[in-house]
C-alpha cells in the first residue's frame, strides 16, 4: 500500500512540477500577493494631501498650520482662500479632510480663553478618515500642551501615555505577514487539491487510476500529500522571507507551530478534495475554490476583526480552519503564544480536518461506485 501511494504521490509532483503553468502558478502568485499585501494592502496611512483653511494668520495659528505642514502624514498641503472652496475640495475627492481655523482663534488664545478649529472629513472614507482624525487630534493635542506651558497655564494632571505591546511601532506589515501564511497556504492547498481530480477528470486519465491496482483511499492520500506538502511549503517560504528580510520577529515554539500549521493545510485539503469530486472539469473547481476562499478569508478575521461581526455571523466562523490558525500564526509571531495555546486550537482544526477528509472520501467512494 506505502509503495502504491508513494508513486501515485512521485506522479501528482511531477504531473504539478514539469508542467509549466501548474509550476509558474505555484510561484509567481504567491509572490506577488506577498508583496502587494506587505507593502499594498496597508492601513498606514501616510504621505495624505489634505487642505487648510486660515481665517486667522495670526502667530498661534500660523504655528499650529507648521504643525501639520512638518508631520509625516501629510505630503501636500492646500491652502484654500474661502469656505465655498471647501465643498469642491472634498467633492471631488482631492483629499480626505480640510483643517479650518477660525479667524478669533489666536485672538482667543492669548486671552486665555478656549479656540475650536473645524476638521471637515469626508465621509465615503469612513476608516481612513478616522485614522487621519486620531493624527490630527494629536498633533492639535501636543500644540495645546506646549502652548500652555508657553504661556503657563495650568493643565490637568492627567496624561495618556501610550504603550503598545507585542509591535511597539507598530508596523502593518508585522501584522500582515503572519496572516499571509495562513491565507496563501490555504490557498495553494485548496487549488492544488480541487484542480487535481478535476484535471484527471478533464484529461481523460482518472479511467487509469480506477483500473489501477490502487484502491480509493490510496488515491485520495496520494492526491491529498502532494497538496500538504505544497501547502506547508509555501507557509515555510513566508515564514521565512518574514523573518530574516521583512525582520518580523518570531517568538513561539517552531514544533508546534509546524504541526498545527499540517493539520490546518490538511483540514483545506479535505475541502479540496470535496470540491474536485463534486466538479468534472477544472474550471468547476476554479469556481469552487473562489466559492469557498472568498467567504473564508472574510469569515477568518484576517481583514476585519471577529468582534465586530453580527453575534450569528461569530458563531459561523468556528467551522473555519483559517480562524484558529491565524490565531496561532499572529500568536507565534508576535506574541510568544505558549504551546499549550497553540493545541488548544490545534485540536479544533483537527476536528475540522477530520469531517472534510471523511466528506470527501464519503463523496469520493461514491462517484466511483
Amino acid at each position: 500500500m506505502i509503495t502504491r501511494i508513494i508513486a501515485l504521490l512521485i506522479k501528482e509532483i511531477r504531473a504539478v512540477w514539469y508542467d509549466k503553468k501548474s509550476r509558474m502558478s505555484l510561484i509567481i502568485p504567491p509572490i506577488l500577493q506577498l508583496v502587494i499585501f506587505t507593502w499594498c494592502a496597508t492601513l498606514d496611512i501616510k504621505n495624505v494631501p489634505i487642505a487648510i483653511l486660515n481665517r486667522d494668520n495670526g502667530a498661534q495659528s500660523i504655528e499650529l498650520v507648521n504643525r501639520f505642514i512638518g508631520s509625516p502624514y501629510f505630503n501636500k498641503i492646500i491652502f484654500l482662500e474661502s469656505v465655498s472652496q471647501i465643498a469642491p475640495f472634498i467633492d471631488r475627492q482631492n483629499g480626505p479632510f480640510v483643517l479650518q481655523i477660525d479667524d478669533q482663534f489666536s485672538r482667543r488664545l492669548k486671552a486665555g480663553k478656549s479656540a475650536d478649529i473645524q476638521i471637515i472629513l469626508d465621509g465615503r472614507k469612513s476608516n481612513g478618515t478616522q485614522i487621519l482624525l486620531g493624527y490630527a487630534a494629536s498633533i492639535v493635542a501636543q500644540y495645546n500642551n506646549d502652548f500652555a506651558k508657553e504661556a503657563q497655564i495650568a493643565q490637568q494632571p492627567i496624561q495618556v501615555a501610550p504603550r503598545t505591546w507585542f509591535n511597539p511601532n507598530l508596523l502593518y506589515f508585522w501584522y500582515n505577514i503572519p496572516s499571509l501564511c495562513g491565507v496563501l497556504s490555504m490557498i495553494v492547498g485548496l487549488v492544488l487539491t480541487s484542480l487535481s481530480v478535476a484535471r484527471e477528470k478533464e484529461l481523460g486519465t482518472f479511467d487509469q487510476l480506477l483500473v489501477s491496482p490502487l484502491i480509493p483511499v490510496e488515491i485520495l492520500i496520494g492526491k491529498a500529500l502532494p497538496a500538504i506538502i505544497f501547502g506547508m511549503a509555501e507557509a515555510s517560504i513566508i515564514l521565512f522571507v518574514g523573518v530574516f528580510i521583512f525582520g518580523v520577529p518570531f517568538t513561539g515554539h517552531l514544533g508546534a507551530f509546524y504541526f498545527a500549521m499540517l493539520v490546518f493545510v490538511t483540514s483545506i485539503v479535505g475541502v479540496g478534495l470535496f470540491i474536485s469530486s463534486l466538479c468534472m472539469t477544472q474550471q468547476q473547481a476554479t469556481l469552487g475554490n473562489f466559492i469557498f476562499i472568498a467567504p473564508a478569508i472574510t469569515l477568518s478575521g484576517f481583514a476585519t476583526p471577529i468582534e465586530n461581526m453580527p453575534t450569528w455571523l461569530q458563531y459561523i466562523t468556528y467551522i473555519d480552519p483559517a480562524r484558529y490558525f491565524l490565531l496561532i500564526t499572529k500568536g507565534s509571531f508576535l506574541k510568544g503564544l505558549p504551546v499549550h495555546l497553540v493545541l488548544e486550537n490545534t485540536w479544533q482544526m483537527a476536528i475540522i480536518a477530520c469531517f472534510t477528509l471523511t466528506a470527501a472520501s464519503w463523496l469520493f467512494r461514491r462517484k466511483l461506485e
